[in-house]
């Protein structure tokens, strides 16, 4: 009982006790930041490079707050939600800054786990009182980042049979979003990158009427996000955007971000007045490789075995019609590896079967050349013959690119496995994927080691330049092998039709 009193007299307020129960009774209530005309958001849409298309969408959600009568007048209505969806770092959140920072309306931003909750009932209730703050502050925005820590599917992975509470505050969600009594004049933005987790309900048209793909930049968007990154750092006058740009083919704005700060760390280490060229291109092998790390102490069998293995990487690369042009080649340890070969891919929309083929032949090429040189193997392959599975994988049971297989896929786009812990092809089907699998690798295999048997000479000098300077470029293969035949064939054909132009 005394002990029952005292938790009483505290809950009723008076002296220290009035902070704990304040903090009880307003465990309900929504984590929403404010913004609003008092507080200042820097951010707009001129910080955000790139991203076009999703620009333009989030850009006339703005417009609808500031300008209805615009759109009211034709008879539209303001769309109930936007989703933005798209791998990490590509901006979402930055897009959602930028719109806070633009619509002169409230904006409420919170995250997804901010609804959840020990306390039963907590999240619900805090949706509601979110809603109930937005509608008061009409026209209004909510922003809820990482919207599947509350969003997935109901009914999925609740082996417990109990009342879920991140249900209980995804129908809470979904009623005020589009309910029997919703308010038409509060948006809810929400950013995932999960969205093959979310709940139908929460997809369809009426609750986000917008799902915005915000993807990985590409060569000119990329451009434009260094311009905006590189703004701040003392640069080299000669810095040219169009190259870094090149060399980062796959990079999200958040990865060019980290490069422009990892390149002026680096030349502030080497006590340089601006930030030049090989800065970035240190930067860049930094973040892809990891640390530098020349005194690991490798034996010089070892060494030889690491210059081979990846002059053999190279060589097929450079022999090769659809591989992966190469940057440059070094045996200098990185992170885990103990060397490794930089290329630049090209950005294609499709692949074709011959070009997947090239790109796993000059993957094998590595263990190829230890086996030409040596007639030995190691475990130096671990990471080609990784990327080589995967992509064989790929090529049979996803893109329906092999003949014994035929055209079918496996692949099941809405992330749900519909087949539950069953595969969905039989155990014959199993066998022959299997094999093909098997068949496809072994065959660039071979491919490789016969490529590299007519050019074991030059392979040999590639290696021997390898171990006596550590690094080599493209340069360095173009002494030994000469210009790429497809390279020359690429360049005369560009001629004549820069001829035929004029």
């Amino acid at each position: 009982i005394a002990i029952w009193l005292f938790f009483m007299r505290r809950m009723s307020g008076g002296g220290a006790g009035a902070g704990g129960g304040g903090q009880i009774f307003s465990i309900g209530k929504s984590k929403a930041k404010l913004f609003d005309k008092d507080t200042k958001v820097k951010t707009t849409f001129a910080n955000v490079a790139g991203l076009e298309g999703a620009k333009e969408e989030v850009q006339e959600i703005v417009d609808f707050l500031k300008n209805p009568e615009k759109y009211t007048a034709l008879g539209g209505k303001i769309p109930k939600g936007a989703l933005l969806v798209g791998p990490p770092g590509t901006g979402k959140t930055l897009l959602a800054k930028a719109v806070a920072g633009e619509a002169k309306a409230p904006f409420f931003s919170l995250s997804g786990s901010d609804f959840v909750e020990m306390f039963v009932g907590v999240g619900a209730s805090r949706v509601r009182d979110l809603f109930k703050q937005a509608k008061e502050k009409s026209p209004s925005i909510i922003f809820i980042d990482e919207i599947d820590a509350i969003g997935r599917a109901r009914g999925k992975s609740n082996f417990s049979g109990s009342n879920d509470e991140r249900e209980n505050t995804l129908n809470q969600l979904l009623t005020e979003m589009d309910g029997f009594g919703s308010n038409t004049n509060v948006i809810v933005l929400a950013a995932t990158n999960r969205a093959d987790v979310l709940d139908k309900a929460l997809m369809r048209a009426g609750r986000f009427d917008r799902q915005i793909y915000v993807d990985l930049p590409d060569i000119r968007e990329r451009k434009e996000i260094f311009e905006v990154h590189l703004k701040p750092l003392k640069k080299a006058k000669d810095l040219d955007t169009d190259f870094l740009s090149k060399q980062t083919p796959g990079f999200s704005g958040a990865d060019i971000a980290n490069v422009c700060n990892e390149a002026a760390l680096i030349a502030a280490r080497n006590n340089k007045k601006a930030v030049e060229k090989q800065d970035f291109l240190d930067a860049v092998d930094r973040i892809i490789g990891g640390l530098e790390k020349k005194n690991k102490i490798i034996t010089p069998e070892e060494k030889k075995a690491v210059a081979f293995h990846e002059a053999g990487h190279a060589t097929v690369s450079w022999m090769l019609e659809h591989a992966a042009p190469l940057v440059k080649v070094t045996i200098v340890p990185r992170g885990r590896s103990l060397g490794a070969a930089w290329y630049l891919p090209e950005e294609r929309l499709i692949v074709r079967p011959e070009q997947m083929l090239d790109e796993m032949c000059a993957a094998l090429g590595g263990r190829a050349a230890e086996k030409v040189i040596f007639d030995k193997i190691s475990t130096g392959a671990l990471s080609d013959l990784e990327k080589v599975t995967k992509q064989a994988r790929a090529m049979v049971t996803v893109y329906g690119l092999s003949d014994k297989v035929g055209n079918l896929t496996y692949y099941d786009s809405s992330g749900q496995n519909e087949y539950g812990f069953t595969k969905p092809y039989s155990e014959q089907t199993a066998e022959l994927i299997d094999k093909e699998i098997s068949d496809i690798i072994e065959e660039q295999y071979q491919r490789a080691i016969t490529l590299l048997e007519k050019n074991k000479d030059k392979l040999i000098e590639l290696a021997e330049v390898l171990l006596k300077d550590e690094v080599i470029f493209k340069d360095n293969l173009e002494t030994i092998f000469g210009k790429r035949p497809f390279d020359v064939k690429k360049e005369s054909t560009q001629e004549n039709t820069k001829e035929e132009e004029e």
